[in-house]
């Protein structure tokens, strides 16, 4: 069942949105369904967005989010989806690795938030991130990865909390496997891609990999009216992956 038949127009009309990583994967997907439902969307990324975003840069993150309101004449919602994988133990990853890892996944998440408080006070706005299931349990091998997506789901956590006084909703979704570039670059470093990616669906309940419609569509619920009364929630879209897992003796 495909999730593009979720068209509701309008459902976001009179938001203006800045996706951050929105060149490609979810990022693209969530800038695409929120302009379908009437948001004014700014896409910043390193590469294919409308404004160059580099969310390890405090700088970059100033001025793609100064651009933004001028092209869009303010802010009302901020998408924090840019991010990278991290692969390998702790003991495998050295420490530009990790605070790389740490400044694109989680500190770009602090410094976009930050730089857009502001305006989404004086518009009593929205924000939203990109965690994972890797951020509410582990898996070996991505020690940094799931470490600083933990800390994405526990920002939007202290986020609910800071913003609801100035009328500020925050929530993130936490996705499974979704056929991104990132995902495939991740497959296609097995030592049997195709047996990995057969893994990877039969690990989901639901039969299939996620695609970044799946996940979109989750983030235009969450910045809706249809969600006014929802804020500090870690969204699991997965696939059913973290509801448990069936034992084959």
């Amino acid at each position: 069942m495909s999730a593009e038949r979720v068209n509701v127009a309008g459902r976001l009309s009179g938001q203006r949105a800045l996706v951050t990583g929105g060149g490609s994967g979810i990022g693209q997907s969530v800038a695409r369904r929120f302009a379908e439902e009437g948001a004014q969307v700014v896409v910043g990324d390193l590469v294919g967005g409308d404004v160059m975003l580099d969310v390890r840069s405090p700088e970059s993150v100033e001025n793609a989010v100064a651009e933004a309101v001028a092209r869009m004449g303010g802010l009302t919602t901020v998408v924090c989806n840019a991010g990278r994988p991290v692969l390998g133990s702790l003991d495998e990853t050295d420490l530009e690795e990790w605070n790389d890892g740490l400044a694109t996944n989680l500190t770009g998440v602090y410094l976009t938030v930050k730089s857009a408080w502001p305006h989404l006070v004086e518009e009593g706005g929205s924000v939203l991130a990109t965690a994972s299931i890797l951020g509410v349990m582990a898996t070996g091998g991505q020690a940094a990865y799931c470490a600083a997506k933990a800390g994405v789901v526990m920002l939007t956590k202290c986020l609910a909390l800071d913003g609801a006084q100035h009328g500020i909703r925050a929530n993130c979704v936490c996705p499974g496997m979704v056929q991104t570039p990132m995902f495939e670059g991740i497959i296609d470093q097995q030592p049997d891609p195709a047996a990995a990616r057969a893994a990877a669906v039969k690990y989901t309940p639901i039969g299939r990999l996620g695609n970044p419609a799946d996940i979109a569509n989750a983030f235009v619920y969450l910045a809706s009216e249809e969600a006014s009364w929802v804020t500090g929630v870690a969204l699991g879209v997965d696939g059913g992956f973290m509801a448990g897992k069936e034992i084959d003796f």
